[in-house]
């Protein structure tokens, strides 16, 4: 029998004993595992960042936070996003993606337990800080450990159908939130939000112990005899197909042939053609946050037209625990646009190509910004100044969805080679989240000093600028074999 390549075995169309097809490229039991494994990491990604916003309030009351610290918390995982993304992401391509998939997620759970016991501001930052490095692993991470087990056709819907869990998060997040606030109407309640997830992430660790390791990346590494094994568990059916894998050594491309194991370095990045996979991963993306944060200013307006008037300041405790279920409830509501724009990009992708639908997404976001600065013309009081308002942070959170936020996601661990991986796609993280720490640092302050017109504008620059550059450097990967990037 002829030696093929990992991704080969992996889109073949597999024959039943007696000589039929059977249905189009069928998952395997192990397939769906680890589907539902790496999305578990995105929905506890969600959860625990949106509870956060939950929390705040009743964290600044408990520990007599001023605006400093309040910040710090606020920024505190969005920044160890940024660093883990690209420090811990990329021991992927040397550790490999099955030892970091455990490490992440005990790591998370690590300081998910010790933030729910924090005496003090400074752990709390801390550990913060320490759930951010495993998310922001989690980036290249999931992904990879689906993409490289997934058939090429089926790539795209599967892996944004799994970061699709990351809203769903946020959704069960709030309301875990409004229930513990409801039930534990308390300042210590933020511990119980927190600590409800601890346990489901332990169930979720223990799985990830018993999937197979990527082949892709164990050929990357010269170890075919391994790959060979760990294809079997990942292709496993009953009937059994395919009978026999004999996978062929990696073919010799440029100065470096991948069977050498070498470990690739971050500035391969930046040499030949992977300068234009790095633009194109890491630029779009960074322009996509700029606009996702930025437009998070202008949400109490719009929440509050749409929930209407709260407490101006909280009196006492209850009337913190009050509004801050009525902020609960607002996010609910956010959280259900999220959903829409991504379900919507998981029908699409494999469609329409993910280039179009990133070009698309990032042109009906400055539309939605445009609508949104025009409202500041007429009467801030008026209907049709909310209108406005309110119906350009719709268009902007569908599209955004639609788009660039999934597609960036996708196409930075897809266009890649295996053995840069990882790095490839924990850098375009890192460097999106550069833009979501700078925004939510300084647009406030911007904010004070140009007024809210001239930051819209800017954000609608950003978003055509996506436009552009997603054209200019645009790699189309949907349905290409991993193995041919």
């Amino acid at each position: 029998m002829a030696a093929r390549s990992v991704q080969d075995y992996i889109d073949e169309t597999p024959y039943w004993a007696d000589g039929t097809i059977a249905p189009s490229s069928p998952m395997t039991a192990m397939q769906w595992r680890i589907w539902f494994l790496a999305s578990a990491g995105k929905f506890f990604e969600g959860m625990v960042v949106f509870i956060t916003g939950v929390a705040l309030p009743l964290i600044v009351s408990e520990f007599n936070l001023g605006a400093m610290e309040k910040g710090t918390i606020s920024a505190a995982t969005l920044f160890g996003i940024l660093i883990g993304a690209t420090v811990l992401g990329g021991l992927a391509d040397h550790y490999g993606r099955k030892k970091m998939f455990i490490v992440e997620l005990v790591l998370f759970v690590a300081c998910l337990v010790a933030l729910v016991f924090s005496p003090s501001y400074i752990f709390l930052v801390t550990f913060l800080f320490g759930m951010g490095l495993a998310l922001g692993c989690d980036y290249p991470t999931a992904h990879m450990v689906i993409s490289e087990s997934i058939a090429s056709n089926d790539r795209g819907r599967l892996v944004l159908s799994a970061f699709a869990f990351q809203a769903v998060g946020a959704l069960v997040g709030t309301a875990v939130g409004y229930l513990v606030l409801y039930k534990s109407p308390d300042i210590s309640a933020w511990r119980y939000m927190y600590g409800a997830a601890i346990i489901p992430a332990v169930l979720v660790i223990a799985g990830r112990f018993y999937i197979p390791d990527s082949s892709h990346w164990l050929v990357s590494k010269g170890r075919i005899a391994e790959a060979e094994a760990e294809l079997c568990k990942l292709l496993q059916r009953e009937p059994h197909y395919p009978k026999v894998i004999k996978i062929a050594p990696p073919v010799q491309s440029g100065n470096r042939s991948e069977k050498d194991g070498s470990k690739g370095s971050y500035l391969d990045l930046f040499n030949g053609k992977n300068i234009r996979a790095t633009v194109l991963a890491s630029v779009p993306w960074f322009l996509q946050d700029l606009g996702t944060y930025g437009i998070g200013i202008f949400t109490p307006t719009i929440l509050g037209s749409v929930l209407g008037a709260k407490a101006v300041y909280a009196r006492n405790v209850a009337d913190l625990i009050y509004n801050d279920m009525l902020a609960a409830k607002g996010a609910a509501f956010i959280d259900v646009l999220l959903l829409v724009g991504i379900i919507g990009a998981v029908f699409l992708v494999d469609k329409v190509g993910r280039i179009t639908l990133q070009i698309v997404g990032f042109i009906g976001c400055s539309v939605g910004l445009f609508l949104a600065s025009m409202s500041i013309t007429v009467d801030s009081n008026s209907a049709m100044s909310i209108t406005l308002l309110f119906s350009g942070f719709m268009l902007f959170s569908f599209m955004t969805n639609l788009g660039p936020n999934a597609i960036t996601y996708l196409l930075a661990g897809e266009v890649f080679p295996t053995r840069i991986r990882g790095k490839g796609a924990g850098f375009a993280a890192s460097f999106a989240k550069i833009g979501a720490v700078a925004t939510a640092f300084l647009f406030p302050v911007l904010l004070k000093d140009f007024g809210t017109g001239p930051i819209l504008i800017f954000l609608v620059g950003c978003s055509v600028l996506g436009a552009i550059i997603t054209w200019l450097f645009r790699i189309e990967t949907s349905g290409v074999n991993l193995g041919e990037m």
